[in-house]
């Protein structure tokens, strides 16, 4: 008798457990809903944190179950975060220029209104045209739906080329960050129509819920990014069971012999590396109006390599592992940059942990390589040992 998916991955279910015990107790110590024990800074920081955890898992199913070490998927999770962001700085931007109007003697015109709007918005950079990918951003369903098309028809045409072509190994990983990196430098011209270096910015600010603070609007950010992380476990948590699961991890240990058993390799590749840059993209949607705003930086390679890092670090092949990474590195990224590491003065020079994070966070990395070749994630396989 076959056993069910909750049977098959009975990880699944502690971690939706220890999820929902964690958001309760960040919403129960949070200013908007409880006792004010966690600042709105901090519930900021915690949100981004269970969208990197997103995309580190999305990472992990790429690499670490299908054998594809991707060094663009940062990419992905930017380009989700410039969909959404579009629409909230026309949207914020439309309330500015609307109510600045309405003050003059004669009622504006839609036209006065729009030019208005891209006076605003592209000034900075010299222009009150709209580019022509600006055409859906004001409409939220819309951009949206861009959130998961941009995102999955660039990996979808870059995987089929690549795979088709049979690219594999740091070819391919050359050709992913070759990919990302052409996309920045896009990204940082003045007339790619998204603001080059200056990015979007004010994407904090809600259209339409000025009467709310941001105490409230960042615990909705959390709440969201918590449930999109969940249902991310869940689905790859299915894709990497049965017997795609199997097709999946065969492809990463011999690829060439699951080709010989009649399975179409290129299909289950591009399959993976779609969905995986979609829910990167759902993730860097949920993330960049937590953060305030998104520049071409974000989207620059060394990105992507952290975010294999953070897989490395936490035990590649286990999504929980992913999780433990990417959360584990970032909180600590945090309070050490964010001055809560105390400086350790050796006399002849002080360590300023600003400085020297990147330091520590390469020794972790060759360390957790060398010492613990699965990961944090991989202790758990040593604590559930049984002797036979």
């Amino acid at each position: 008798m076959e056993r069910s998916f909750i049977m098959r991955n009975p990880s699944v279910l502690w971690f939706l457990l220890a999820l929902a015990l964690f958001t309760l107790g960040v919403t129960i110590l949070s200013e908007a809903f409880g006792v004010g024990t966690l600042s709105t800074s901090f519930i900021k920081t915690l949100g981004k944190t269970l969208c990197l955890c997103l995309i580190a898992v999305a990472m992990d199913v790429v690499w670490g179950y299908c054998g594809i070490l991707s060094l663009g998927h940062f990419a992905f999770f930017g380009l989700g975060g410039y969909a959404i962001g579009m629409w909230l700085m026309y949207a914020r931007t439309e309330e500015i220029v609307v109510n600045s109007l309405n003050e003059a003697a004669i009622p504006p015109t839609q036209q006065e209104i729009i030019d208005g709007i891209g006076t605003q918005i592209f000034g900075v950079v010299g222009s009150s045209e709209f580019p022509m990918i600006w055409a859906f951003s004001h409409s939220l369903g819309l951009q949206l739906l861009m959130v998961i098309l941009v995102p999955g028809l660039l990996a979808l045409v870059f995987g089929w080329l690549a795979f088709r072509s049979r690219v594999t190994g740091v070819y391919l990983s050359i050709l992913t960050q070759a990919m990302t990196l052409a996309l920045a430098l896009y990204l940082f011209q003045n007339d790619s129509g998204l603001r080059g270096n200056n990015g979007l910015s004010g994407l904090q600010n809600i259209p339409g819920l000025d009467h709310l603070g941001q105490a409230t609007i960042s615990m909705w950010f959390f709440w969201a990014s918590a449930i999109a992380l969940g249902a991310g476990y869940v689905l790859f948590a299915w894709v990497t069971s049965g017997k795609m699961g199997s097709v999946i991890r065969g492809i990463r240990d011999d690829e060439s012999r699951v080709r010989f058993l009649g399975y179409h390799v290129e299909s289950y590749k591009l399959f993976v590396f779609t969905l995986t840059a979609v829910v990167a993209g759902i993730a860097g949607a949920l993330y960049y109006p937590q953060a305030g705003i998104i520049n071409p930086a974000e989207i620059a390679p060394i990105a992507s390599i952290y975010l294999a890092v953070w897989v490395a670090i936490g035990g590649r092949g286990r999504l929980y592992g992913a999780v433990i990474g990417a959360a584990f590195v970032s909180l600590l990224s945090s309070w050490f940059t964010g001055g809560g590491a105390p400086s350790i003065p050796l006399g002849f020079y002080t360590i300023q942990w600003t400085d020297w994070w990147l330091v520590l966070l390469g020794v972790s990395f060759v360390a957790v390589t060398l010492f613990f070749p699965k990961g944090i994630g991989g202790l758990f396989d040593y604590l559930v040992r049984k002797d036979p």
